[in-house]
């Protein structure tokens, strides 16, 4: 039986090369290379939430409509949805390096292109392209670090989180700050989408195929596999499945448009509005504690408490009308419970609900789950919020809505996960 401990020995990687046929990676090339993933899918994070705090620029120079305004805000998630299946099949077939580093170009392609738009049809087109390019990037980088750090995957991901909350955070305030410098939202799409293809251009010399290729099968004993269930749809990963669509139905439809809500309803200016805004990704940074808690702890209980918590924010933030102070209070536990605690636990945790040869499609299923329903969040809120009004709106999706959630979490059998202990 091979030990993990073996790995270094002529291990098979994950491109059907033998790692000994490769010069080991140093600590400083492991740590270059996945500082750059990091620094991507930070940016992938800019290119996203850039957009909310523009929102209200975007409708005014187009004449969108709150429902038109709420679907471009979130059906980025659209393309991500589409990607997640297809991202898998190339996974199992192609390098993950060179999977990550085409979805890094088609972002920031897709982000450089958003001002272009000359109505909602071509604008809705480049939000999806950039979406499907991140959706690609999330499934790449997520089965290759799930596999390289298959033994501390939760604290992989929660620094992984990190970067995308680090993004989160300083997109409203660059995004903000750069139109009022220039008079225009244009600035920070061509800034943002620019960044992305650097990073690809450093990837290809500084991220080594050996962090990437790395075959998971090869970080745990043959029989670690045998407690689980034979497929990669089982019990496990379909209750999560179900968890992640409500989780990215609530948190994105909230996302896409709490600036709206801030500065419509609260009167908030935009700066006080993106202020909030960069609070969500300050809270995400606690993504490093989640996942590294995620290790520890048992994650389905971890995941039930993290969804009551955003139950019980949302309602703080939809009911009490509160200050600037106390708003940013609410978006920071927002962005900690949502970000930092929910996502980098659903995704490790449906990893580890399949067998290791599985890593690939697990990956596919979180992508497709979380952020296919995501894509029409913002649709249905701003339809909830034109028929009941912000507060009820809220208690409806964000409120009430995890509740099914946890509901689904509580088929979950953790004992049948590849971590626990036999």
């Amino acid at each position: 039986m091979t030990h993990a401990a073996q790995v270094d020995t002529g291990a098979v990687l994950a491109d059907g090369t033998r790692e000994s046929s490769r010069p080991p990676l140093s600590r400083a090339m492991i740590a270059v290379g996945f500082l750059l993933i990091v620094l991507s899918y930070m940016v992938n994070a800019m290119d996203r939430q850039v957009f909310p705090p523009l929102l209200p620029s975007i409708r005014e120079e187009y004449g969108f409509s709150l429902e038109q305004g709420g679907l471009l805000a979130t059906n980025f998630t659209l393309g991500m949805a589409l990607a997640g299946l297809p991202a898998g099949y190339l996974l199992d077939r192609f390098r993950r390096k060179t999977v990550l580093l085409v979805s890094i170009v088609l972002y920031s392609l897709g982000t450089m292109a958003t001002p272009l738009a000359v109505g909602f049809a071509d604008m809705t087109l480049y939000r999806v392209v950039s979406g499907f390019g991140e959706g690609m990037q999330s499934a790449a980088i997520f089965a290759a670090m799930g596999a390289y750090f298959a033994h501390r995957r939760g604290l992989a991901f929660g620094i992984i989180g990190l970067g995308y909350s680090v993004g989160v955070f300083i997109a409203p305030l660059i995004g903000v700050e750069l139109t009022s410098m220039h008079g225009t939202w244009h600035s920070p799409f061509y800034l943002f989408g620019t960044a992305g293809l650097l990073i690809a251009a450093a990837s290809v010399f500084l991220v080594r195929t050996g962090l990437t290729e790395r075959s998971v099968e090869q970080a745990v004993t043959t029989g670690d596999a045998a407690h689980m269930p034979a497929s990669a749809y089982n019990r496990n990963s379909l209750a999560l499945a179900v968890h992640a669509v409500v989780s990215g139905v609530a948190i994105y439809g909230f996302l896409g448009l709490y600036p709206t809500f801030l500065i419509t309803s609260l009167h908030y200016s935009a700066e006080q509005a993106a202020l909030a805004m960069s609070f969500l990704g300050f809270g995400g940074m606690l993504a490093i504690f989640g996942g590294w808690l995620g290790d520890r702890v048992n994650q389905r209980t971890l995941l039930i408490l993290s969804l009551l918590a955003v139950s019980a924010i949302s309602v703080g933030i939809y009911e009490t009308h509160a200050g600037v102070g106390v708003q940013c209070v609410f978006a920071f536990l927002m962005g900690a419970f949502g970000l930092g605690f929910i996502y980098p636990n659903t995704n490790s945790a449906l990893q580890r609900a399949v067998r290791p040869s599985q890593i690939g499609r697990a990956s596919g299923l979180f992508v497709t789950s979380y952020y296919g329903p995501a894509a029409f969040s913002g649709l249905l809120f701003a339809a909830l919020v034109d028929s009941f009004g912000w507060s009820r709106a809220g208690l409806l999706q964000v409120t009430l809505l995890p509740l099914i959630g946890v509901a689904a979490l509580t088929f979950v059998r953790p004992a049948q996960f590849s971590s626990a202990v036999r």
